[in-house]
């Protein structure tokens, strides 16, 4: 699975890393428009990723749903370099978030239906790592594909599609799944009232967690777009996806490792510290290097971050409505990325670039500051003579 990301994150991200530019440029789309298409497209897979986590709940089967979300996502690859406008831009996007929204929980719950409970953090940040060499691998190749095709973006796009035929074959290749496990004989959808009872108030706090971390960073796309705004030559634009996955893809293993020994908390805070780092860098940035730099902090902030969520969601969930846990947080947090992402364009276009990434890092201030103070309060009243465990 580790694997079939790598493949797929490296043609979505050789499309991706030119896409906003290409919306701008060629398109002729407003900042705005970025936001909302952007923000629309993560919204749409948050949604799909409720209901397929749940029907894997349902079925016992989780990798058909993976093939199918995989499947669609390679299907919507040429259809970016043949789009004349950015309704067929949406389109793309929205099919593929489809995709990607049909194929995430299942394959977040296939990782720890798997996976011994005491490596799941290995096992998600092992798998966030490959993801993000994909990451990584689509915009180096984007840079040198527009050196050699004289920035033609439409022809660098159409190579994305070869990478994602491979990720689709290597999961209907190689991946199995366990046995579903059955309590009882009956078979009924896990999307009901009482089930909704049987995920834990600790379930809900990290539901919570996940939206405001979400809120504090906006799509990526305003990473391609600050690059440009400080006057990097659009076939160099990419470079910043390579920098930001480059430092996501070194961090994520090592953090999922220690998010198998170590504070939970202290990684929490300390991915606040470098969000909101990365976010005043990116405001005052008046250099590629300092949009580089700022990018390196979002990409270690994701790599602290992004794999631990996935580990605190697989473990205060019941492992019959891990599919839907996983949904249900994506849900939640899809909604806060689309809030996040049409603010972030509203901020750009009236105020300027400054003041989107400056929104952001006092966001993610006020949220570290809450859990600052909620760890606080806990601590006060563990103390506290007779109090309950």
């Amino acid at each position: 699975m580790g694997f079939a990301s790598l493949f797929m994150d490296t043609s979505s991200e050789l499309i991706h890393s030119l896409l906003p530019v290409f919306m701008v440029t060629v398109l002729g789309a407003s900042m705005v428009t970025v936001g909302i298409v952007e923000g629309l497209a993560e919204a749409t897979a948050a949604v799909v990723k409720a209901f397929s986590g749940a029907l894997s709940d349902y079925l016992g089967r989780r990798k058909s749903l993976m093939v199918l979300g995989y499947g669609l996502a390679a299907f919507t690859k040429p259809l970016f370099p043949l789009a004349e406008s950015i309704h067929w831009v949406f389109a793309a996007r929205f099919i593929d978030r489809l995709g990607k929204g049909i194929r995430g929980a299942p394959r977040d719950a296939l990782i720890a239906d798997i996976s011994p409970p005491t490596m799941r953090g290995a096992a998600y940040g092992l798998r966030q790592s490959l993801d993000s060499v994909g990451a990584l691998l689509g915009p180096l190749l984007a840079v040198g594909l527009m050196l050699v095709l004289a920035n033609n973006i439409r022809a660098v796009m159409w190579l994305a599609v070869v990478p994602a035929l491979i990720c689709v074959a290597l999961l209907i290749g190689y991946v199995r799944e366990p046995e579903p496990a059955r309590t009882d004989g009956a078979t009924r959808s896990p999307l009901t009232l009482s089930d909704a009872k049987r995920l834990p108030l600790r379930y809900w706090l990290i539901v919570i967690l996940g939206a405001v971390f979400t809120l504090a960073r906006f799509s990526e796309a305003f990473l391609v777009l600050r690059a440009q705004d400080v006057g990097l030559e659009v076939g160099y634009v990419p470079v910043v996806m390579i920098v930001m996955n480059a430092s996501y893809a070194a961090g994520a293993y090592p953090a999922g490792i220690a998010a198998d020994r170590v504070s939970q908390r202290t990684m929490l805070l300390l991915g606040f510290v470098l969000l909101i780092g990365s976010d005043l860098v990116l405001a005052v940035a008046s250099s590629a290097l300092l949009v580089f730099l700022g990018a390196a902090l979002w990409g270690f902030h994701m790599a602290l971050t992004q794999g631990l969520l996935a580990k605190l969601v697989a473990d205060t969930t019941p492992a019959g409505l891990r599919g839907t846990g996983f949904g249900v947080f994506n849900l939640v947090s899809g909604g806060a990325l689309l809030l996040a992402s049409v603010i972030a364009g509203v901020l750009w276009t009236s105020l300027g670039a400054w003041a989107t990434f400056l929104a952001g890092a006092a966001f993610a201030a006020v949220a570290a500051a809450g859990l600052l103070a909620a760890v606080r309060v806990r601590g006060s009243r563990a103390r506290r003579p007779g109090a309950a465990e």
